[in-house]
């Protein structure tokens, strides 16, 4: 299955700054408890340069020009009294004149144009402890809460770059629902420390949509002995704080609003999650993730409202022994003529996303003085890098990003232009392995709009 990000329509602006301009009704005459709707939606026009073979609905493509709908979603939240707070959220993903082609019949033709929309996050909280800042929630639903790292529960609506990266959603729609989990957790802020634990409940792999791989040599995920996954992130807060309303989503930049710098450190691990055949055996995997990583983001110069955001990172992802899987955001394609042996889903925009090795990831961007296009905002260029040193790929799969943002109204209304160069693979004369075979790129333009 072609899967995108999984991540929130986070508010957009500083919590101050939502109370101005957001929708709300509430509930007693302090505001201190009230319900919010926020509805956020991300359409796509793109031009991609297909990987070798690319077919779309069995015609041969060597580019593809699309537009498509990445998320659009809604929001109900709300603080009911002091101490009970929801969260859910509604939508749908990665939508384009493809995208039902998963439920394609035995004929070869779409069988259904009206994907589903559902709920990302359906959660109840209940705070034990609040101490000026400092506060203990206890939770349980549907959720993206997790541990790995803090673009494993991103805030699309505010993200810097026009994309996340999404192998950072380790599990995104194998064993969970679009990166979310049936889970029980607790998150909190303990003077500079913030953190999230978790113990969830992963579904089933049988239950994804699509075919599950079949058992063979190199890792997939388990269909038997399946077990709870473990989940911790912990951020130590240098400078300010970070907004803590909604439960696990992470803003992407503040555009200057807050002055933070923090270091992190997350864990996801769970016990025979994969599995593989060796000879006449079934050999099990645990499969354990983990990061460490520094965020900033702050003004630099506050008349001028110029602000910095970077991001460095450094992953380990052990799924078991060569687990690789490739992935296209919103894939344009459907097929391919040029098949790679121990890979699937080739086609179109995809590249090797997820697998057993480690990966190098950093962004950065600065977001120019307000005003600088007069009553039409102001930009944002940025530019990332992603390095996933896996253990079947003999050379380490590079992606670029560069782009920018026309911040029309902060991240409330924004465009956002977008080029990504990415590595191409084929088999290699070492068996089981895979080697470079060119580079492809592709140009996006994405309208966000956010309330």
């Amino acid at each position: 299955m072609l899967l995108g990000t999984a991540a929130a329509a986070q508010p957009a602006m500083s919590q101050d700054n939502n109370k101005r301009n957001d929708i709300r009704y509430n509930l007693n005459e302090s505001g201190s408890h009230y319900v919010k709707f926020t509805f956020t939606n991300q359409v796509w026009l793109r031009l991609n340069d297909n990987n070798p073979g690319t077919t779309v609905l069995s015609d041969p493509k060597t580019n593809t020009f699309d537009i498509g709908l990445r998320r659009t979603r809604m929001q109900l939240f709300g603080q009911l009294t002091d101490r009970i707070f929801f969260y859910t959220q509604f939508g749908m993903n990665n939508f384009n004149k493809v995208s039902a082609f998963p439920a394609y019949n035995t004929a070869g033709t779409p069988s259904q144009r009206k994907i589903a929309a559902f709920f990302h996050d359906a959660v109840g909280e209940y705070e034990v402890q609040r101490k000026g800042g400092n506060f203990i929630r206890f939770g349980g639903g549907l959720t993206i809460v997790s541990g790995f790292s803090r673009f494993s529960q991103p805030s699309i609506g505010t993200i810097m770059t026009m994309d996340v990266p999404v192998f950072a959603q380790a599990t995104v729609d194998q064993t969970d629902q679009f990166s979310r989990k049936l889970t029980v957790y607790s998150r909190g802020q303990i003077g500079k420390l913030n953190y999230r634990v978790g113990v969830a409940d992963p579904f089933p792999v049988e239950t994804s949509g699509s075919t599950p791989a079949a058992l063979n040599q190199n890792a997939v995920f388990a269909q038997r002995k399946n077990s709870k996954q473990f989940q911790g992130l912990f951020i130590y807060n240098i400078f300010d704080t970070e907004d803590n309303t909604t439960p696990g989503y992470m803003t992407g930049t503040y555009l200057g609003k807050r002055k933070v710098m923090n270091v992190e450190a997350g864990i996801t691990s769970q016990k025979n999650a994969t599995w593989r055949k060796e000879a006449v055996d079934t050999l099990y995997s645990n499969m354990t993730l983990w990061s460490v990583a520094a965020y900033l983001d702050m003004p630099l110069n506050a008349e001028r409202g110029t602000a910095l955001s970077a991001y460095v990172a450094y992953f380990g992802t052990d799924y078991g022994k060569g687990y690789l899987r490739y992935n296209g955001i919103m894939n344009p394609a459907t097929g391919t003529t040029q098949p790679i042996a121990g890979a699937s889903g080739t086609h179109g925009n995809a590249y090797p996303m997820f697998g057993t090795g480690n990966v190098i990831y950093a962004q950065a961007g600065y977001k120019l003085k307000d005003g600088l296009l007069g009553s039409q905002g102001t930009l944002m260029p940025y530019a990332s890098l992603q390095r996933g040193d896996y253990d079947r790929l003999q050379d380490a799969a590079n992606i670029y990003n560069v782009g920018v943002n026309w911040l029309i109204k902060g991240h409330n209304g924004k465009l956002s232009l977008n080029y990504e160069n990415r590595p191409v693979y084929k088999n290699a004369s070492v068996m089981n392995e895979l080697e470079k075979n060119g580079r492809k790129g592709s140009w996006t333009l994405q309208y966000q709009i956010s309330i």
